[in-house]
């Protein structure tokens, strides 16, 4: 009886140890595969001023009111989130709701700026439909050209001392938060962190 219960005691420590052991390497593979499928950072395009150069200044009438002035890339209490856009873009459309999100969790350091070119009835009608009042809104080509825009969208990261803190293509919400986590981590991006050995 005595040696039955201590071979039963022995096969059971036997199985727990077997499950820890399973347990570990599953916790691993996890990690192996967490950090193959990490979601990538927006793609910043070797263009236009480069990450920790001074943004270029602006002074934009407001896209409802002229008499209101958005001013861009000077120094100031907040950090300025440039979102590039088009009424014509549906992935911009999508990640309207993202950047309502942003504007109220991250207003205590940030401001988000929405800007494009074109022609001002029909930004006029798409910041009515879509309801865009909460957001600054500027047209102007030259800031496109300024930033080297080619794809939509495009988000430009503006530090509160006037310098561009991060930039790129964003189509997710990880690739928006991507730049606010390059700014943290005072990187170009969270490709180039990522790329860097030992960090990947």
């Amino acid at each position: 009886m005595n040696e039955a219960l201590m071979i039963s005691n022995v096969l059971l420590w036997i199985a727990v140890l077997a499950a820890l052991v399973g347990l570990f390497a599953l916790a691993r593979q996890i990690g192996v595969l967490y950090e193959r499928v990490a979601p990538m950072g927006a793609l910043m395009l070797d263009t236009g001023p480069q990450v920790g150069e001074a943004a270029p200044v602006f002074d934009l009438p407001h896209l409802v009111s002229s008499r209101e002035r958005v001013s861009l890339g000077l120094p100031g209490d907040k950090s300025t989130l440039l979102f590039f856009l088009s009424p014509t873009c549906p992935v911009c459309k999508k990640l309207l709701p993202i950047l309502r999100s942003a504007n109220q969790s991250e207003r205590s350091w940030m401001r988000v700026v929405l800007t494009s070119d074109g022609e001002q009835p029909e930004h006029l009608a798409f910041y009515d439909k879509a309801g865009l009042q909460d957001f600054p809104y500027v047209l102007s080509r030259e800031l496109g050209i300024a930033y080297r825009v080619a794809k939509l969208p495009y988000a430009v990261l503006i530090n509160e001392h006037g310098r561009v803190a991060a930039k790129g293509l964003v189509n997710s919400r990880e690739q928006l938060e991507s730049l606010f986590t390059a700014k943290e981590m005072g990187v170009a991006s969270v490709q180039a962190y990522l790329d860097q050995p030992g960090n990947a």
